[in-house]
């Protein structure tokens, strides 16, 4: 698992240049929404937005910023699955996610001490993570995804809960995204 391959397979999922009427994110081109393009610097037509540029922005956004390179050290496939719920839901979203799952995992402190949520991977994150593998593989990291996919499902039925509009997407959310 690489860094490059994982946006290859990201931008593979997201397609070319999509524009739903449901979705509140507007038009998309290799998943990078146009608000972000925008934020990136970005002018032109979306249908005409650049791989390269979705690719650095996939780098520098959802990869590094949130601390995701760092998680890759520990756990590679924890670090993917971070990257890919970032990218759908926002890196802060899968951060979240991540910090939750080892807290609830830590049994009451007892296996290593609670974090304090944040938006992105912090030291005290890494060393829980950490102590959780050490505790628990093999079959930590099983576990651990197991509880990411949960979330991010419960968050994905939510969010269709809320807003009716988003039903044309948890068919696919949960298909492709979960598992």
């Amino acid at each position: 698992m690489n860094i490059d391959t994982l946006i290859d397979d990201a931008i593979g999922r997201e397609g070319g240049y999509v524009n739903h009427p449901a979705d509140r994110g507007g038009a998309t081109r290799w998943g990078i929404t146009e608000a972000v393009a925008r934020a990136h610097g970005y002018r032109g037509e979306m249908r005409s937005f650049p791989r390269v540029d979705a690719v650095a922005i996939y780098h520098r956004i959802y990869w590094l910023r949130p601390g995701f390179a760092e998680v890759a050290e520990v756990a590679p496939t924890i670090a993917a699955e971070l990257f890919d719920t970032g990218i759908n839901m926002g890196p802060a979203v899968a951060v979240a996610f991540l910090q939750r799952a080892l807290n609830a995992l830590n049994r009451g402190a007892s296996d290593y001490a609670d974090i304090v949520a944040g938006p992105r991977v912090d030291a005290a994150t890494l060393v829980a993570l950490r102590a959780f593998l050490k505790k628990r593989e093999p079959g930590g990291t099983s576990v651990l995804m197991k509880a990411l996919e949960a979330l991010q499902g419960e968050r994905y039925l939510d969010l269709a809960e809320r807003r009716p509009a988003n039903e044309a997407f948890l068919y696919g959310w949960l298909a492709n995204r979960i598992g």
